[in-house]
């Protein structure tokens, strides 16, 4: 705009308005200057908490409805958070928490959780052998850990067997049976008055459930029909040893390996292992597998010396075996393929050779 003045004479030049007052230039000078000395603006009070902090508060609330803010205070100075009683109340109120005495109701799913750690059920099923031959397997089962126990295997159940054979089990479970507040079972002639009274004994109290209603037991009916799908129903049992191996093996796939919806898609005996790590794209796969194949389990393998690209472990050309003598050098020998071998292919071994002593 300078430039273009220059070219208008002084006399146009004084009839012209110009478009721009020093008055707007002073005062976006003042604003640059009051914006570099203005110390930057600070809230009132104690800066706010980190969030990952808050999460934890909020989450020991959810867990836990019974507990108050003084508990939630105490539980975070044990994980060695140092935190306020009344900043926890804070937390708890913003984030729209009732306090403890209103929100101490629990839902159903909790309330069925607890009661089933403290429930058993037990069942008969049978299974006809190659030879025509049907025989009786007795099992529990937990309701809370899903865990399965095989108790005996007979061809004519009675009901002093199947009393033994709850005493043995009761023996072996010691002080775990303790634990257990109620027995579900059927109306089978085999579970008598004595079977009730071995658990009446430890302060369990049976239930027999109604007639033809067979979902009163349906934990362990369930467990006998995934039995019946995916192991003896695809082999042919020949007798009772042979069966006492297929019932075994896949009462032991079910406690160690085989994964539970009611326990969080986990097996009874891992509830209390640490989460798998997350698999990657070089994550080795193995499948050990049970009863010949018939059933086939999958875990993670760490390798930790491998070669780069093939995810293999590394082998070395030669591996002398024992303690080497002071100038004694392994060597790879290829041997002919006549010479007798573990196989007939070209094999190869390696030996030692010494100064002054002939190969071995």
């Amino acid at each position: 705009m300078a430039a273009l003045l220059r070219m208008v004479n002084k006399q146009q030049r004084a009839r012209l308005v110009l478009l721009v007052t020093p008055r707007p230039v002073l005062r976006r000078h003042a604003r640059l200057v009051a914006r570099k000395w203005t110390c930057p603006r600070r809230r009132p009070g104690r800066p706010p908490k980190p969030e990952a902090l808050r999460q934890l508060v909020l989450r020991l609330a959810r867990e836990n409805p019974g507990w108050g803010y003084r508990r939630i205070n105490g539980e975070l100075l044990g994980l060695g958070r140092r935190l306020g009683a009344s900043t926890v109340w804070e937390i708890l109120q913003k984030a729209g928490i009732d306090p403890a005495p209103q929100r101490t109701n629990q839902s159903w799913p909790v309330f069925l959780k607890v009661q089933a750690s403290a429930i058993v059920a037990t069942d008969l099923f049978h299974i006809d052998t190659v030879f025509l031959r049907r025989w009786f397997v007795l099992f529990f089962i937990d309701h809370g850990t899903r865990r399965v126990h095989i108790v005996g295997v007979t061809r004519h159940p009675t009901g002093p067997w199947s009393t033994q054979q709850t005493r043995n089990n009761l023996v072996d479970l010691g002080d775990r049976a303790e634990s257990i507040s109620f027995l579900i079972r059927d109306r089978s002639a085999y579970f008598t008055d004595n079977f009730g009274a071995a658990f009446q004994a430890i302060s369990v109290h049976v239930i027999p459930t109604l007639p033809q209603v067979p979902r009163m037991n349906a934990t362990a009916e369930r467990w006998i029909g995934s039995r019946r799908r995916e192991a003896t129903d695809r082999v042919l049992i020949t007798g009772e040893r042979h069966l006492r191996l297929i019932v075994g093996e896949y009462a032991e796939h079910c406690n160690r390996h085989r994964p539970h919806r009611s326990l969080g898609q986990r097996a009874p005996d891992r509830l209390t292992d640490p989460e798998p790590p997350i698999a990657r794209d070089h994550t080795r796969i193995s499948r050990p597998d049970r009863l010949g194949g018939l059933i086939h389990e999958y875990s993670q393998v760490a390798w930790d010396d491998t070669d780069p690209g093939t995810h293999r472990p590394r082998t070395s050309s030669a591996r002398p075996t024992g303690t080497l003598s002071p100038g004694c050098t392994p060597r790879t020998r290829w041997w002919p393929w006549w010479t007798p071998m573990r196989t007939m292919s070209r094999s190869r071994a390696t030996v030692t050779r010494c100064p002054g002593r002939s190969t071995v």
